[in-house]
This record gives structure tokens, sequence and C-alpha cells, in this order.
């Protein structure tokens, strides 16, 4: 299916899908900065090959969904909470995008930022979420996950506007969080960071989204309260969001499993692949049974 624009939630998302329409539907949701194209189309065809309907968006913010408006103090935003929006914005978006679709219940998966959504999405629309998967992701506990300092300081500094110098930007962010145990794999982060500017960059999107991590609070005791089969994957050498982030989201979630990939930083390095499109089918598998025997 091409890229399609939905009025949902009084903002415009662009989403695609991939495999049938009769297929177990998987909603996935990236990180901070980051497109739906982030979820590379291989990955997201390999999934569809397995029998999901493989749904991804743009985040507000982010890609050819809709640019908000809202001036961001991220001091403010860490001590006092305010931000233009919410994750749990963000998270009724998603919910919004499976009305739109027609979808009632999907499998959700999310990455870093999309992580945090698809948790707040769990706790806050339950009935929506089949099973969560959350990736190099964490509960919002300002003690765990936290970032090393020089990952903070790429995180934060501000990505050119020129092709050209965004294109060498992004190769050099990865190349600070992504996985030291894999091989870096420079022409596929080429090629995604050219499609990412030719889509359409937004840094005043990215503080946006930033400011609404930045605002939450901990999900550790809600996170408790959801009740389906869950998956958190996270790399033993995330410098972005360190590890512990992860524990901590595993044992939030009472049904999760929590797969530690040795050697995986902030990134999925496509050796892992197989790993994960594992788990997530296991994990749908595992929602299955318990919805048969409920």
């Amino acid at each position: 299916m091409p890229e399609t624009i939905a009025a949902v939630n009084g903002i415009e998302l662009c989403h695609e899908t991939f495999g049938s329409p009769d297929g177990r539907p998987l909603l996935m949701i990236m990180g901070l900065a980051s497109q739906m194209i982030w979820w590379d189309d291989e990955l997201c065809e390999t999934l569809a090959a397995e029998g999901f309907h493989v749904i991804r968006y743009d985040n507000r913010d982010a890609g050819k969904s809709s640019r908000l408006s809202g001036r961001v103090n991220l001091p403010l935003a860490y001590t006092l909470r305010v931000a233009p929006y919410s994750l749990k914005d963000m998270a009724d978006d998603a919910a919004a995008l499976l009305d739109e679709l027609g979808i009632e219940s999907a499998h959700v998966v999310g990455a870093s930022m999309g992580g945090m959504v698809a948790q707040t999405l769990a706790i806050e629309h339950p009935a929506r979420v089949r099973s969560l998967t959350s990736i190099m992701s964490t509960t919002g506990n300002r003690f765990v996950g936290r970032p090393s300092a020089r990952a903070i300081a790429m995180l934060l500094s501000a990505p050119p506007r020129n092709r050209e110098q965004y294109v060498d930007y992004l190769l050099r962010t990865f190349r600070v969080i992504g996985s030291p145990g894999y091989p870096f794999d420079e022409d596929r982060m080429r090629e995604r960071a050219e499609r990412s500017f030719d889509r359409g960059v937004n840094p005043g999107g990215t503080a946006r989204q930033l400011a609404a991590i930045m605002s939450s609070r901990d999900r550790f005791r809600a996170l408790r309260k959801v009740r389906v089969p869950a998956l958190v994957v996270h790399g033993s050498k995330d410098p972005l969001v360190h590890v512990s982030g992860g524990r901590a989201t595993a044992r939030a979630l009472r049904e999760s499993e929590l797969d530690v990939v040795a050697g995986m930083g902030h990134d999925i390095p496509r050796p892992i692949w197989p790993r994960l499109v594992r788990g997530l089918v296991r994990t749908a598998d595992r929602a299955e049974v318990k919805t048969r025997r409920a």
C-alpha cells in the first residue's frame, strides 16, 4: 500500500502498510526524530511474510505527518513537566489511526520514544493492544535508562538543514549511539538519511517530541497493570538509553520476556532482525493462546 495521509485526533498522520489486511495487525511506532521508514522496508516485508499486517507511520512532528507548533523550554519540560504535547497525546494518535484503519486491536511494537508511546497506548487504551514489544526504551523513571554524556551531547546538537551535511550528521550520530558489537552499515545508514531528508526534516518537531519525553512521569506502576504478553528488547551497549531502562520495563510488565542483545546499541542492526522477528512472532502467539484460553 502506498503512503497515505489520515486525518486523526486533530492532526494528519502519514502511514503505510505491508502484507494482507487479513493478517495479524502489527502497529510499529518509531522513536525521536525518526520517520516510519526507519522500520526498514525489508524488515516490514519479512514480518508481512510471517503473517502480519504491518502498519508503520510517521509520528506527529516527523516525516510527512503534521508539523505542530509550540515553543520548547527543555529545563521547564524536565522540572515542571511543561510541553506542547505529551506521550499520551501521541498514544491517542496511534489509537485514532487504528480507528481510521478499522482495526479493533493490534500487536504493538515501539522503539526508543516509540516504546514509550507503545507503553502509554497499552496503559491508556488497553483494549487496543494484543501484545506489547518495547525496544531500547524505558519506563520514564529518571534514575534508569540514563544516556551517556557523549550520547546526550549528540542528541541535543542541532542537525544541519543542508542535505549533504544532514547525511554526514546522521552517520556521525549512529557511529556514536549505534551497535559496537556489529559492523556499521554505512550504505544502509546513508540511504536512510537521504530518504529521511527528502521526506522532510523537522528540528522543531524533534524538540517538541523531546519535551514530551522529558515531561513524562514514571510509568512503572501503571505498567504493572498491563495484562498482555510483552517482549522487551534492549542492547547491552546502548549509550542513549542504558540497559537499566529495559530491565526496569521488563520488571514492570508482569507477562514480559526480556531479551538483552549483547553488543547492540541504540539501533536495530540487520544481523539481529531474525532474532527480533522470532521474538515478535513468539509474543503474538502467546497473546493468541491467552485469548483462546480466556
